[in-house]
């Protein structure tokens, strides 16, 4: 029988422990974000985080600025909140407009507030091995619900269907860091199915609806499904195809339930760590 990974045990667990961690602070915590116009996937996105702040008893401080406004408003609106010792977070909101340079949002970041870590200095941590500051939320969050099931992941044959700078190459390094053997795969990538079929753990964040069926996995599988879709019912799906796979792999994460739900409170936890420093 195939073993549904969802997160709920995970997800109540975390909520206690970021209330114990800002219990201990003796602070009130405030996370700062910035959104340029009202795109309805940016404002979803921060209804969800109103929603998870007020669960852990956060401030949110809400920047929303013009879809038309200038670089130079967006840098000091960050450097106002980089010199704020109230707010132990900064989330830029994305995709930014075009007439705005991502590396020089990325580099306006102080490095001690990037919860999402778009600052090199961050990410150059990650690349380097140290998994012990900040990482993309989505790799963590993937990991975090592997281990929370009881696997070990030494000497695990996984592979990655991703190659991104938010997800496919941080969680290469997670995986290395924690004496997995990696295998990055991508959209030039010859014969997947040679790759998934001899993988222990397979981890997917291509975007494209119940794309994987049954072929491509051995009956040892598990599949962490990290892709985010809608399929052609309109319902939210991941790029498994749940159905096709239930009793013919070991496990798999299910969209929604899966590695999406904790990823807001993983966001928030991470501005605690200004307040510790």
């Amino acid at each position: 029988m195939t073993k549904i990974l969802e997160s709920k045990s995970l997800y109540e667990k975390l909520i206690e422990d970021v209330k114990k961690e800002i219990k201990n602070l003796g602070i009130t915590p405030k996370l700062a974000i910035v959104r340029l116009g009202e795109d309805a996937p940016a404002l979803a996105y921060e209804k969800g985080i109103k929603k998870t702040a007020s669960l852990l008893g956060f401030d949110l401080n809400i920047n929303e600025l013009d879809i038309k406004a200038s670089e130079e408003e967006v840098l000091s609106l960050i450097d106002k909140l980089n010199n704020d010792d109230t707010v132990g977070g900064i989330l830029i909101f994305r995709p930014l407009p075009q007439h705005i340079d991502p590396d020089k949002i990325n580099n306006a970041i102080n490095p001690l507030k990037d919860i999402d870590c778009m600052n090199p200095v961050n990410r150059a941590k990650v690349y380097s091995g140290n998994i012990d500051g900040f990482i993309p939320l989505a790799p963590k969050s993937a990991v975090m619900l592997l281990e929370h099931h009881g696997y070990d992941l030494k000497g695990k044959d996984c592979v990655i269907i991703n190659h991104s700078d938010v997800v496919g190459k941080p969680l290469s390094m997670i995986l290395l860091a924690k004496w997995a053997t990696v295998s990055l795969c991508h959209i030039e990538t010859k014969d997947l199915r040679s790759y998934t079929k001899n993988a222990d753990i397979v981890f997917t964040a291509m975007g494209v609806p119940e794309m994987l069926d049954d072929s491509y996995f051995s009956e040892k599988a598990t599949v962490i499904d990290i892709g985010l879709s809608k399929n052609k019912e309109g319902k939210m799906c991941g790029d498994l195809n749940e159905k096709s796979v239930e009793g013919k792999i070991e496990a798999y994460s299910p969209v929604p339930g899966g590695v999406g739900r904790t990823t807001n409170l993983l966001l928030l936890q991470g501005a605690l760590n200004f307040y510790k420093k």
